[in-house]
């Protein structure tokens, strides 16, 4: 039995206080090392020893402020406030920095440096994987190192950041949240390297629109508002550009979104594909509501992006990779592991499980003629995009399906020890236990195993290897520049 008495201060449980830092604590803190996901370390000394804590977004030799936001006996989590001195590593660049691209200002070769390192070590601590760096490949660059991504949400806010004095202030911003808030927008005032330079230099030509108009934008507190979200998607193909303004229900007859329309492809000409409006009444903070609607206003709902000699449709709703041209260099790897032994591919079933838009199993498919690949997601929408997509690019030895991929695997026991070559290309969280024994009991030769979350992949792999599979390479592709996140591409092999 536990009696809890609570600290007037930070309303913590005693039993999990320490006694050098408490919860809400706003702390002036040097980054001294880096852990896997970007996460500074940072350490208190004192009579009672050393402390540590973890700010994610942070480097070595940075000093930050940050508060924090769990304290646990031997160590603290902290949410990034503000970078107080850069460090010594890093550089000044012509952009305006935003929480989204945390490391614009360090060298590349340092990044690649750290996400190499931190990856290493949770394959070695978590898969328990001791020769990795044996196994390594290649780490694989993004083409674009900048203006890279093709979309971006820009979120409008009725309360904006005075930097002279500090604090919060009333005004009408359009740019991203304030780093370490919920409650706080900052204007984007001009190119911050990560997505399309135009677009960006004119946003605050069409946040000064916006405010013209007289609606207010969303106020997050009081959960009311018009403006709530402008939304950009970008094809690399035709370098065409597809709009679409999320706002509220109550205010709608007072802007004309046709004329807003005819301001968007004054400042773009022919690069407008289209503009849609979504209506958003729910108080939930994301841009697509599950109930309201999306109408198109002006030219049309989807573009065309190209990834490796076919072409993809998107809409505002379809998942696509946000890096295409990293994206095409991730899919070659995976592609050259899938092919890496022909014998197994060659007149057999390849099982693409977790396919999304079905994008790697076309892209197999297109250069092994005489392979058949099943494609399986839960997300019915991509399936039905996966399915148009291979109609598109006249590709017929594709079969997908909309299902849960271990309730498939069960109800299609047709596959059983006839799939040699199993892609898996889960979601961050990984694959479920019960899941993967399903995958494991398929008895397949080899599997490529793609992930946006290394930790989780490495967690996978400690099940994968007591179930009979070597790690036999690992590569690393650079998807997201100037952020800590990494894709790893592992081949497994009985």
């Amino acid at each position: 039995m536990y009696i809890y008495s609570y600290c007037y201060f930070c309303a913590m449980p005693r039993r999990e206080r320490n006694r050098f830092v408490k919860r809400g604590e706003i702390l002036e803190l040097k980054i001294e090392d880096y852990a896997f996901g970007g996460k500074g370390i940072a350490r208190i000394h004192n009579d009672e020893g050393s402390f540590v804590l973890f700010i994610p977004n942070t480097l070595p030799g940075q000093t930050v402020s940050a508060r924090v936001v769990k304290s646990k006996k031997k160590y603290a989590e902290c949410k990034l406030l503000d970078i107080i001195k850069p460090s010594e590593d890093e550089i000044v660049l012509d952009y305006q920095t935003i929480p989204g691209a945390p490391y614009i200002n360090l060298p590349i070769k340092k990044q690649h440096e750290y996400k190499y390192t931190s990856t290493m070590d949770l394959f070695k601590k978590i898969g328990k994987v001791s020769n990795i760096e044996d196994l390594f490949d290649e780490f694989v660059s993004s083409p674009n190192l900048f203006h890279y991504r093709n979309k971006m949400e820009y979120s409008f806010s009725a309360i904006g950041y005075d930097h002279t004095k500090k604090t919060d202030v009333d005004e009408f911003t359009l740019g991203f949240k304030r780093r370490g808030t919920w409650w706080i927008g900052e204007n984007l005032d001009k190119d911050s390297g990560i997505f399309d330079k135009e677009l960006e230099d004119q946003l605050r030509n069409i946040r000064t629109y916006c405010d013209e108009s007289g609606l207010p934008p969303w106020h997050a507190p009081k959960r009311e508002g018009f403006f709530r979200y402008f939304v950009i998607r970008k094809s690399f193909k035709t370098n065409e550009l597809l709009f679409n303004l999320v706002t509220t229900s109550h205010g709608l007859d007072n802007f004309n979104l046709n004329k807003f329309a005819d301001y968007l492809v004054s400042l773009f000409g022919d690069r407008v594909a289209g503009f849609l409006h979504t209506i958003n009444d729910e108080q939930g903070d994301r841009t697509i509501a599950t109930t309201g609607s999306i109408d198109l206003v002006y030219g049309k709902d989807k573009i065309v992006e190209e990834l490796l000699g076919l072409n993809f449709e998107i809409s505002m709703k379809s998942f696509f990779q946000t890096n295409p041209k990293s994206a095409e260099k991730l899919y070659s790897k995976v592609i050259e592991y899938a092919l890496e032994n022909k014998d197994a591919v060659d007149n057999s079933i390849v099982l693409d499980l977790f396919c999304g838009t079905g994008t790697i199993g076309q892209i197999l498919a297109s250069r092994a003629s005489n392979t058949k690949v099943v494609g399986v997601d839960i997300i019915e929408s991509a399936i039905e995009d996966a399915k148009k997509n291979a109609l598109r690019n006249n590709i017929d030895s594709v079969e997908f399906y909309a299902a849960d991929v271990g309730k498939f695997l069960q109800s299609h026991s047709q596959f059983q020890n006839k799939i040699r070559t199993i892609i898996l290309d889960p979601a961050r969280s990984g694959i479920a236990p019960k899941t993967l024994k399903k995958i494991i009991n398929l008895n397949a030769e080899r599997m490529v195993y793609v992930s946006c979350n290394p930790a989780t992949q490495a967690r996978d792999t400690e099940i994968l290897i007591e179930a009979g599979f070597k790690l036999k390479k690992i590569s690393l592709v650079d998807q997201f520049p100037h952020t800590a996140h990494i894709e790893t591409v592992v081949l497994f092999e009985r």
